[in-house]
């Protein structure tokens, strides 16, 4: 089987729903080309499937203050899930919070001890509503100058002393994930690590290649926020067709009726998929649009 255009070998045989009613793709590593650019051919696949009446979900870990990357490229119904299925922006109105699933922060700054005493060395940041602050040691997030600077348990316990991340009503923002980075583990042996002692507390995974780690609240994830919102639209999970490359990706995949993993992708998402396509820069995911697209 060759792909439409012939230039790029077609993905793995998988079995595509008669119709599907949503695509639901990762960003980076996924829909993003590595130098952060979507090209001409998966632009073109988008439109065509919104024109076909097939929504498109970006489902991705950034914040929404970082998707001007694809905002051009949304058409029908202009929703995006941020932060790992922390929150659900609508990005026709500039990133508009529309749902929040915020992390305690008890919960976080109990999940910070635990690391701290099993993993010396970590560092975090908090992101939150209105943007990400971070400790010292972290390493500084160039595209946010503003972020402010201090330790983790002084940045939790804003509801005491008001300094920081306030809302524009005067309260807390609310805390979408917390951050942990270690300078020496590996990606995987810290996520394996986290998990052991605060997987009980928190939703733990990753999608950096460096030992980076992201903390939602237990329970969020990008499928379960995906699930809440495919319900709104009646929407089943056999007809939602899923891409992804990395571990936070893996729950999205699993649940997804039909799911691609990125030949670039994580052995555990190549694992877990139904089936694969090419890599990010090969335009995979637009590889297997397009043959939903050309069976319709």
């Amino acid at each position: 089987m060759t792909s439409p255009r012939g230039s790029v070998p077609a993905p793995d045989a998988s079995p595509l729903p008669a119709r599907p009613r949503l695509i639901a793709t990762d960003l980076d590593g996924t829909l993003l080309h590595d130098d952060k650019s979507v090209s001409d051919r998966t632009i073109a696949a988008l439109e065509r499937a919104e024109e076909a009446g097939i929504e498109v979900f970006f489902v991705t870990g950034r914040p929404a203050r970082w998707m001007e990357v694809v905002s051009a490229h949304v058409h029908g119904h202009g929703m995006a899930i941020c932060a790992n299925g922390a929150a659900v922006v609508d990005l026709h109105s500039g990133g508009k919070l529309l749902m929040a699933r915020p992390l305690d922060r008890a919960v976080a700054l109990d999940v910070v001890g635990a690391l701290r005493a099993a993993a010396p060395g970590t560092t975090f940041a908090v992101e939150q509503t209105t943007g990400i602050n971070y400790e010292p040691a972290y390493p500084a997030f160039v595209q946010d100058p503003g972020a402010t600077i201090a330790t983790a348990e002084k940045l939790l316990r804003t509801e005491e002393t008001g300094e920081t991340g306030e809302a524009d009503d005067g309260t807390p923002a609310p805390v979408l994930k917390l951050l942990a980075h270690h300078p020496e583990l590996t990606p995987d042996g810290f996520l394996a690590l986290a998990r052991t002692v605060a997987g009980d507390r928190a939703t733990l995974t990753r999608s950096s290649p460096t030992a980076l780690l992201e903390i939602s609240g237990l329970g969020v994830s990008k499928a379960s926020t995906l699930a809440l919102c495919c319900a709104e639209r009646s929407i089943s999970s056999d007809e939602v067709v899923a891409f992804g490359d990395m571990p936070n990706d893996l729950e999205m995949l699993t649940w997804a009726g039909t799911s691609y993993a990125m030949g670039n992708a994580h052995p555990d998402v190549l694992a877990a998929a139904s089936g694969r396509t090419v890599t990010n820069n090969e335009d995979g995911v637009a590889v297997v649009m397009e043959e939903i697209l050309a069976r319709l």
